[in-house]
């Protein structure tokens, strides 16, 4: 018998998101993680309400609150300006709280290293999860029984047998190259610098932009990408991420100067750390080879605009951790981990193209098009039609399943990651939370649940769930809830997303179950 159900490369946030997922439902799980300490550069900081749904389920949430060095009641909104963030011209952007009526959670703000300490800690509380420090995979080995990972620890050589394998080991993933899955790039051939710094003197300056913790400064001469600035906390710590020349380092560019010219006024700074990384972005050709996944950046890698990273990372983890799940338990059926791939990496296409490429483009376009210095009048005219969608990137962003062959819904229907927020249960879509009950989401079972709003076909979905041995639960909701939802009962996936609604199943309970489980012959509606 191998030695764990499944072995995990990589114990940042995406690989200990997976490992609580699992181990929360009785997984044996061990996570090779080559640091031994916490890195110090505040990435990956802007959390969704969805992640922070993610929270809940894994039991972090109030860890992840007190862990967060800004605090809640600040806000978490951002600013778009034209030439320096001092200058004439901005607007709100990022403004997450607009769809904070579609989530049960809200949320947070905290640099990756604070996150995963909060995860490190509630990983060690579970009993059937191990973390390894210090141990970086070297190669891996499958058979149809299972996954052999060969890894360097700190006593030398070791090898870690595992019935799956995950990889979660970043953009270059030793565990995606042992599987041998390739890449899809789209490459960019932009040199970036990432500056963390402090500056109390940059805090006062920007007293003018209260609740704000990100800035985004559109230079023409950078022709549509981006200086991005973001605060760590409130007291002075920074980020900066922009375009510097080819060959750039850290000792032969003036970064001062640069934040100065960014900013509009001169300050003092404190250097932390100049780094640098090339903007580009991927997606692995299979999320799958045999019994060796992989997820967050190892699956995909893009540059941090709008927050998608660790986000996408996360609900990955969700995603996957519930079907590996079923297959260990044996309710699952041969299609159920095929549709981790059809489902994740079609949001990602979408993220990718309609969001951050789409940003880069536009950004492009406006610079190029429009000038405070040769038409004001036109300019500003642009500049107003921008301002009046600043906020698209959050309240058109739905990642969802509709074309999934694990939901039951419409035929044509497409995954993607574009959409707009609704109540409505619509399936391959997230279930959003009732106007007077936030307590639902608590209620939800670890397997599916069916909410039934008064609706007779309770008993069906029972019967066939334990004929099948699928975990259900059937959670009667209040008759009003027929008019929040759109219909009378609800199948909801162990991930929260919906599998199918309706007022009846009309005799197809089983089908429809079978269908969400991953069993091949449902027949669709």
């Amino acid at each position: 018998m191998p030695e764990v159900d499944v072995a995990i490369a990589g114990g940042g946030p995406v690989g200990l998101g997976l490992a609580i997922e699992l181990g929360l439902r009785g997984v044996r799980v061990c996570v090779l993680e080559r640091s031994t300490t916490l890195h110090r550069i505040p990435k990956g900081q802007n959390l969704t309400q969805r992640s922070g749904e993610h929270f809940r389920v894994w039991g972090v949430a109030e860890a992840v609150r007190a862990a967060s060095p800004i605090p809640h009641d600040y806000g978490n909104a951002g600013v778009v300006a034209y030439g320096t963030l001092l200058g004439d011209y901005h607007y709100d952007w990022f403004k997450r709280a607009a769809v904070g009526a579609y989530y049960f959670a809200e949320n947070e703000r905290l640099p990756q290293y604070a996150l995963e300490a909060v995860l490190r800690a509630r990983a060690a509380e579970l009993g059937s999860v191990e973390i390894r420090y210090g141990c970086t995979v070297t190669d891996a080995r499958q058979t149809d029984g299972g996954v052999t990972l060969d890894y360097d620890g700190p006593d030398g050589p070791r090898t870690v047998a595992a019935r799956f394998a995950v990889g979660c080991d970043g953009a270059r993933s030793a565990l995606r190259a042992a599987a041998r899955i390739g890449l899809e790039v789209d490459a960019h051939d932009k040199r970036m610098a990432l500056l963390v710094f402090r500056s109390t003197e940059l805090h006062d300056l920007l007293g003018r932009f209260p609740g704000k913790t990100i800035y985004n400064i559109l230079y023409p001469d950078l022709d549509g990408y981006w200086q991005f600035l973001g605060r760590v906390d409130l007291d002075g710590g920074w980020f900066y991420h922009a375009p510097v020349p080819p060959g750039t380092t850290a000792d032969s560019f003036d970064f001062r100067a640069y934040l100065h010219r960014a900013i509009g006024a001169e300050f003092a700074i404190d250097f932390d750390h100049i780094g640098f990384w090339d903007l580009r972005i991927s997606v692995a050709e299979a999320y799958r080879a045999g019994r060796v996944f992989i997820a967050g950046d190892a699956a995909h890698s893009h540059p941090p605009y709008g927050g998608y990273g660790v986000n996408t990372g996360l609900e990955d983890a969700r995603n996957l951790g519930w079907k590996l799940a079923a297959v260990l338990q044996g309710w699952a059926g041969p299609g159920l981990l095929d549709s981790y791939e059809a489902e994740r990496r079609a949001v990602f296409l979408s993220t990718s193209r309609d969001f951050i490429a789409r940003m880069i483009r536009d950004d492009r376009a406006f610079v190029r098009e429009h000038s405070p210095d040769t038409d004001r009048a036109g300019f500003e005219a642009a500049w107003r039609r921008r301002a009046a969608g600043g906020n698209a990137d959050v309240t058109q962003f739905v990642p969802n399943y509709a074309g999934s062959p694990i939901v039951w819904g419409p035929d044509g229907a497409r995954s993607g990651a574009t959409g707009r927020h609704e109540a409505t249960a619509r399936p391959g879509h997230h279930l959003a939370p009732p106007p007077t009950d936030d307590a639902l989401f608590d209620r939800l079972g670890p397997g599916f649940t069916l909410l039934s709003a008064g609706a007779p076909g309770g008993p069906d979905f029972s019967q066939a769930a334990g004929a099948r041995g699928v975990p259900l639960s059937v959670l009667e909701v209040r008759a009003e809830l027929r008019g929040h939802y759109g219909a009378a009962q609800v199948l909801v996936r162990p991930d929260h997303f919906v599998a199918w609604a309706g007022d009846t199943a009309d005799g197809r309970a089983a089908a429809i179950l079978d269908r969400a489980a991953g069993w091949p012959g449902a027949d669709g509606p």
